[in-house]
């Protein structure tokens, strides 16, 4: 099976068993119907992936890959905090009366701050170290300012990003305050080691392990029975991930990523999202 499909049955399995519910809890979530959506949640769930063995993307059901490539260019090379910009519609329920997302992902990634080197950006600091400074322990992404955060109508989940490079492979940590283990957990995993692969490549480096770091692991009362569906499949093996060449980090396209051999279980069930 796909690794990543082993690591997504156990990490359900574990919330379903072992979970903390927050039902009676005031939260802050609702469904299209105006009910409270509640969790089950785990705290402190670590997956690592090895790019170099595998992709990690699920074939318990499909993640669609070139619209993640898309949110994840939109965020860091974009920089962008503008839904029109985005070719998925995913970020319209949280965009404000002028169709951003206020000063949140990308917007924050596109920042100026001085360094002693000078004025960069967040990604393109990362670029530079990697280049330059690329044994160095300080290769970091932050994109939850608290400064900033009443101009954000969703406040950043996968916010913060470590790159570190061990002789000529990048390894890198992803971490996230929470994740709705349904709608987005594997989108984000193939995101980041989709981003992994960029850097490495621009960099002469070769993609190592991606640390996944999720602070509230979670699945939503109304997803519950969509779990245990995935949960009763056969997983099949992991597809190749295929990166055509690009000339610099600002000249990949969604399509310079494809999959060879991606078989996955259909999941026509419409998965309902809590905002």
């Amino acid at each position: 099976m796909s690794y990543a499909d082993d690591v997504f049955i156990k990490n359900c399995g574990d919330i379903l068993a072992k979970g903390v519910w927050d039902t009676g809890l005031a939260v802050r979530p609702r469904w299209s119907d105006g009910a409270p959506a509640h969790t089950v949640k785990l705290f402190g769930v670590v997956n690592r992936y090895d790019l170099a063995r595998e992709f990690p993307i699920l074939t318990l059901r499909r993640t669609y890959l070139k619209s993640a490539v898309d949110e994840l260019l939109w965020i860091w090379q974009k920089k962008s905090n503008d839904t029109a910009q985005l070719h998925s519609r995913i970020w319209d329920s949280w965009a404000d009366e002028r169709g951003t997302i206020g000063k949140a992902y990308g917007y924050q990634l596109g920042v100026l701050h001085r360094y002693r080197e000078g004025m960069f950006d967040q990604v393109d600091r990362v670029l530079f170290d990697l280049s330059h400074n690329p044994h160095s322990r300080r290769i970091i992404t932050n994109m939850y300012v608290h400064a900033d955060l009443m101009d954000m109508p969703l406040y950043p989940c996968a916010y913060g990003m470590t790159f570190n490079v061990s002789g000529d492979t990048l390894n890198a940590i992803l971490n996230q305050r929470s994740q709705d283990m349904l709608t987005a957990n594997n989108w984000n995993v193939c995101q980041y080691a989709v981003l992994v692969h960029m850097f490495a490549a621009v960099s002469g480096l070769i993609p190592g392990e991606l640390v996944h770091v999720i602070a509230d692991a979670h699945i939503y009362d109304r997803h519950v029975p969509l779990i245990k569906d995935l949960l009763a499949r056969t997983p099949y093996p992991a597809p190749r991930l295929v990166v055509r060449e690009a000339a610099d980090f600002y000249a990949y396209t969604k399509d310079h990523f494809t999959l060879e051999g991606y078989r996955y279980h259909e999941f026509s069930t419409p998965i309902p999202v809590a905002v």
